[in-house]
């Protein structure tokens, strides 16, 4: 915009013309300039959006590692399940279904002889040197096959060692036996109830 202005001296007329930009007396426009900038409350819905998408992730990691024990627990339970199963199955159809712990009396002329556990004593040691294997509850059952009324041989190890009889067999052994191994556990995460078993029949003769 153009603003004229005229005066004289001397009785000289001059004139005097300025030009003002139009613009200059206006706000500032920043989008005019390409200068785009943001909002106190945009960058907060900004930073809080970003909260809880990492908030969200660390959750996610969370469960991962979560899923990632239990699965660990269980293949852990699955192991001793199958070691225990293992170490009954190796031992004589005699060793394994005798009820009587005591020590083995020489045979003459024999001077001594060698004492194998019995079940009940073996359980004393966990099936297998795994740290989690000290968390653990066994339950080994053997029984006549076909069931008998009373021929089950039960055995409950506790996670601090202690072995208890829960039944023993009176009834004479069949030629077969089935063997039941149970292991239970409380989960680190969730304190849920898990279990693991495993069942096998043995023969009397399979193992000499």
């Amino acid at each position: 915009m153009k603003h004229g202005a005229e005066c004289r001296t001397d009785g000289t007329r001059i004139a005097v013309i300025s030009i003002i930009p139009d613009d200059m007396n206006a706000p500032a426009d920043r989008s005019n300039n390409g200068e785009n900038g943001f909002t106190l409350i945009e960058a907060l819905v900004a930073a809080v959006l970003v909260s809880i998408f990492f908030a969200s992730l660390f959750e996610l990691n969370g469960m991962c590692l979560r899923f990632i024990d239990s699965s660990k627990e269980s293949l852990a339970a699955l192991q001793s399940v199958q070691d225990r199963a293992e170490a009954l199955r190796n031992r004589t159809f005699n060793d394994l279904t005798r009820t009587d712990c005591s020590a083995c009396v020489p045979v003459p002329p024999a001077l001594s002889c060698v004492t194998i556990p019995c079940v009940h004593d073996l359980l004393a040691t966990t099936a297998n040197p795994a740290p989690i294997a000290q968390r653990f509850t066994e339950v080994v059952t053997i029984s006549n096959y076909p069931t008998t009324a009373n021929g089950t041989t039960q055995f409950t190890r506790s996670p601090d060692g202690t072995v208890t009889t829960n039944s023993v067999r009176t009834d004479p052994t069949t030629d077969l036996a089935k063997v039941d191994v149970l292991v239970s556990w409380t989960t680190t995460t969730g304190s849920r109830a898990r279990t693991e078993q495993t069942s096998c029949i043995v023969a009397n003769g399979s193992k000499k």
